[in-house]
C-alpha cells in the first residue's frame, strides 16, 4: 500500500496547446505499478484552464477545491467542491477556473501504456 501526502508528488506544467496555468500530479500510477488506471490531481490557477479537447477514453473528475465549470457540447455545468464528473470516450470537454483561488479535482483515466 502506498499512502503519501499529495504535496509529496512533483508537480509537472501541463504544456498541451490551449492549456493556461495548470498543472499535474500523478498521484498513482505506472511508477507506483498501479495495473489499471492513473489518478492525477490537476491544479488550475486563477483564471486557468485545459484546453477544449477529445480523446477515446473515459475519465471520472472529483473537485476537491475551487470553482469553475466543464465545458461540453451540452454547454457549461458548475463545478464546486464535492462535484463529480464523468467524461466518456470521444466527449469534447474542457475545465476552466472561474474562481480567485485554485481550483483542484483529482481525475482518473485508465491506463494506456
Amino acid at each position: 500500500m502506498l499512502v503519501r501526502p499529495y504535496g509529496d508528488v512533483h508537480a509537472e506544467q501541463v504544456e498541451m496547446e490551449g492549456a493556461e496555468g495548470v498543472s499535474k500530479r500523478v498521484l498513482a500510477g505506472p511508477e507506483e505499478n498501479a495495473p489499471n488506471f492513473v489518478m492525477r490531481l490537476f491544479e488550475l490557477e486563477a483564471g486557468g484552464r485545459t484546453p477544449h479537447h477529445t480523446h477515446d477514453w473515459e475519465h471520472e473528475v472529483f473537485v476537491i477545491d475551487g470553482e469553475g465549470y466543464a465545458e461540453s457540447t451540452e454547454g457549461r455545468r458548475g463545478l464546486t467542491p464535492g462535484t463529480a464528473v464523468y467524461v466518456a470516450p470521444d466527449e469534447p470537454h474542457g475545465f476552466v477556473n472561474t474562481g480567485d483561488s485554485v481550483l483542484r479535482f483529482i481525475c482518473v483515466v485508465p491506463r494506456m501504456d
